[in-house]
């Protein structure tokens, strides 16, 4: 089965139910279904095929949404651009991937990247185009090239299959009660992970997806969801923070809401319990990955010590944490987390090397410490790659920062590494705060629940920490800004 053919289905059950709201403009299924097939049509005129590679450099919009069921129909690989990219970086990935070509807005210029605009000869063409021309259907097909690492060094990206996606679309179905009567409110780019399948999942279950994208005043968010009639959202933990600035009300800002979903970032405890009760207490936290989809959910009911975690596995998907050897680890240790099933990739497009260090035996490994309890709760320790090492001493960056994170004073925390001559590295701490407070009274608090080797040797004091759109925090900016201590 092709992804596409769903929309077939919903022309054919429920012609007249909305699929896109952007702004005026209106999709339903009945108009959905051939626009998708015609823009696959005019894609094959230009020369794109079943197994080619497309990139899509576009916004927020129903002509994004629309490019992406249309390359899947036609049979070829998204490969997904971050509008706001410069040229350079969109040729060099274009050029790394062997893109056929590039799918950009009207008013990018292009240059340097084999590409086509979105304007008015594209939908005059598009408008022509045969909507009774066969395509492919098998599920072997591959479909998004998500890219692993950016644009930054060496770009790695899973190649998504058909079946792939598949499995995810019935993991949001089972796990997180997608449903075709839901209003899904479009908030997070389209051109990252979570934004995308989320928004190709709600079209594959036959709801309705409305666009209000970034860049947006939390308050105008409230507004929007009321206006739209949202039953469901996802947003990144750096928008829910932003909500919770508002003037406190007498119900949630987002009480309506069916289901509200975070990802992107685990939030601490004491955050996540005043979401609960001043946003939405249908707060589903999710954790998953490019290369594997979903991987956990932590439900509203679950409280307790479980408030610390990721949650427990979705439909399915089977996780491990194992030591070096690839053993696993007794419950409550930490070890490496990897996890299979039917969501996940086989490994990185035409990257054998990288593959063998993230795919073993049938198992992801994606990078990330952590620990399982007997109850199958799935923490975070942190990266693999952030562990500090302070003389021979493994030390994760996670558990400082929830630490920091529990003092009143401190609205936000990152620890990294810091290079040392005499112990190899040393804890550095950048912290926001939300009034003063000294260094020495933040270590006081670190030394009452830590190891002396795992209390902070810097503190950083900055106005913020900074992330990246799903909210995740840039370590290597802060690591820059570190004293040289050789």
């Amino acid at each position: 089965m092709n992804i596409a053919d769903s929309l077939t289905g919903h022309a054919e059950r429920r012609p007249d139910h909305p699929a896109i709201v952007d702004g005026a403009r209106t999709i339903t299924y009945r108009e959905l279904d051939p626009l998708v097939r015609r823009t696959a049509a005019h894609l094959g005129a230009l020369g794109a095929g079943p197994g080619d590679i497309v990139g899509v450099a576009l916004g927020d919009n129903a002509d994004h949404l629309v490019l992406l069921y249309a390359v899947a129909r036609l049979g070829a690989a998204i490969l997904p651009m971050d509008v706001r990219w410069t040229q350079a970086e969109k040729a060099k990935l274009a050029d790394f991937f062997k893109a056929r070509f590039v799918i950009r807005e009207a008013g990018d210029p292009g240059d340097g990247v084999p590409s086509i605009a979105v304007d008015s000869a594209w939908r005059d063409a598009v408008t022509r185009a045969d909507t009774g021309q066969d395509f492919p259907s098998e599920d072997s097909l591959p479909l998004v090239l998500s890219l692993s690492s950016g644009t930054t060094g060496r770009p790695k990206g899973p190649m998504i299959t058909h079946r792939h996606m598949l499995a995810r679309f019935e993991n949001q179905r089972v796990t997180l009660k997608f449903r075709e009567d839901d209003r899904y409110l479009s908030v997070t780019p389209l051109y990252f992970g979570g934004g995308r399948h989320f928004t190709m999942g709600f079209l594959f279950q036959g709801a309705t997806v409305v666009f209000f994208p970034p860049p947006f005043e939390p308050h105008d968010l409230v507004a929007a969801a009321g206006a739209y009639g949202a039953t469901v959202t996802l947003v990144v933990p750096t928008t829910l923070r932003r909500l919770l600035q508002l003037p406190e009300q007498d119900a949630p800002l987002l009480g309506d809401l069916r289901l509200l979903y975070t990802t992107g970032a685990v939030l601490h405890p004491d955050e996540r319990k005043e979401v609960l009760a001043r946003v939405s207490p249908n707060l589903i936290n999710y954790y998953g990955s490019t290369e594997g989809g979903g991987i956990s959910v932590l439900l509203p009911e679950h409280g307790g010590a479980a408030e610390t975690s990721v949650g427990k596995a979705v439909s399915t998907t089977e996780i491990e944490v194992v030591d070096e050897a690839h053993e696993p680890v007794a419950a409550g240790e930490t070890g490496r987390i990897r996890y299979r099933g039917p969501c996940v990739a086989d490994g990185f497009h035409n990257d054998p090397e990288a593959s063998v260090e993230s795919f073993r035996d049938g198992w992801f490994y994606p990078g990330d410490l952590g620990r399982l309890d007997g109850a199958g709760f799935l923490y975070l320790v942190g990266r693999a790659k952030d562990m500090i090492i302070r003389a021979g001493v493994n030390i994760y960056p996670e558990e400082v920062e929830q630490t920091l994170l529990t003092h009143p004073a401190v609205r936000d925390a990152a620890v990294l590494g810091w290079p040392s001559p005499d112990k190899g590295e040393e804890v550095a701490a950048f912290v926001v705060t939300s009034r003063a407070v000294s260094e020495e009274a933040l270590r006081d608090h670190c030394r009452a629940s830590l190891a002396p080797y795992k209390v902070p040797r810097g503190i950083f004091f900055v106005d913020d920490l900074p992330k990246n759109a799903m909210g995740k925090v840039v370590k290597p900016d802060l690591a820059a800004r570190l004293p040289d201590t050789s």
